[in-house]
């Protein structure tokens, strides 16, 4: 049993980490059940975003990152991990059960679970310099370790392309009944445990190159002039299919990607706008990834701006208020 193998305190301490995942609106749409030899992961439907995220795809990525934040955590305390996703049908909030033993595995990446406590989403314009291909092609090698497929946008037209399909997405979604309200009550705040903090989000007036970022309310003033070259590289994330564990395994290849972006010393954030219209998925599905897979996700990395205050690390609710007791 767990209790006599496994040391609860060093899983609630992997459970700590693993809620540092990113998620939509940093609403951290998870819950935990805690049990003798078992993990189980469900999807939080009470903090899902249905204005946001109709179709539910960003809560999957969202628990899906947390399941592979969980994953790293473990490995690099000692904890060896089965995991079994989407194991009930009949229970769909229900999305992984992982079974724990103390053997070690040998396969530990320790420089990602150390980046768990660093990683930030950083909306910034980022500097000039490119980022080389080596770092492009160590980040494709993440993604496809967890079965996603990561395509760098490198062609000029092709990324034109992408960059109108987001700004498309936000006039779209502007739109949609009580998307702006749901907007402003995960963005802006001060002092909350979850959302998006006002330090966090870009100033809406900022001008920039690059995509349309999400006008999250409450942006602080910009800080000094930066660069104005900003060199990022955006990245689409896809699956060769679309069902909800294609959207569960993209989110732990996001978790990857952003942790190692991470270790490189690269800023990331994850854009997951275009993604929630239809009419833009299927856009970036044809004429972005010529039909050969389902997107997931875009992510952006480049350097960080050597100037102005490093974007705060965002809040995280009280790991007590995320797990329960499984049934002895």
């Amino acid at each position: 049993m767990i209790i006599e193998t496994v040391d609860h305190a060093t899983v609630r301490a992997a459970l700590e980490l693993a809620c540092r995942a990113p998620s939509v609106h940093n609403s951290q749409p998870w819950r935990w059940g805690l049990g003798q030899s078992r993990v189980h992961l469900h999807a939080d439907l009470h903090r899902w975003l249905p204005a946001t995220d109709p179709d539910g795809r960003d809560l999957l990525l969202s628990c899906g990152a947390a399941l592979h934040h969980l994953r790293i955590a473990l490995a690099a305390l000692g904890i060896r991990v089965d995991v079994h996703r989407i194991p009930d049908p009949g229970r769909p909030d229900l999305l992984a059960v992982l079974d724990l033993s103390p053997e070690p595995t040998g396969a530990t990446d320790l420089e990602s679970a150390r980046a768990i406590s660093t990683r930030r989403t950083d909306r910034r314009p980022f500097s000039s310099w490119p980022v080389p291909d080596d770092y492009l092609d160590q980040l494709t090698e993440r993604a496809a370790e967890q079965g996603a497929l990561l395509r760098v946008v490198s062609d000029a037209s092709t990324r034109h392309t992408l960059e109108e399909a987001i700004a498309a997405a936000a006039e779209v979604q502007a739109l949609v009944p009580g998307y702006a309200t749901e907007l402003a009550m995960w963005s802006g705040r001060h002092s909350s445990v979850d959302g998006v903090p006002a330090a966090s989000a870009p100033p809406a007036d900022e001008r920039r190159e690059g995509p349309t970022m999400r006008p999250y309310t409450g942006g602080e003033p910009a800080g000094p002039q930066q660069d104005p070259r900003d060199a990022a590289v955006l990245l689409v994330l896809g699956t060769s299919s679309d069902d909800r564990l294609s959207q569960l395994r993209a989110g732990e290849a996001m978790s990857a990607v952003l942790l190692y972006s991470t270790t490189l010393g690269l800023g990331s954030s994850p854009l997951s706008q275009p993604l929630e219209i239809g009419s833009t998925r299927m856009v970036l599905q044809e004429q972005v990834l010529d039909g050969t897979l389902s997107p997931q996700l875009v992510i952006r990395v480049g350097w960080p701006p050597a100037t102005g205050p490093v974007p705060p690390l965002t809040p995280r609710r009280e790991l007590a208020d995320t797990v329960t007791p499984l049934p002895v």
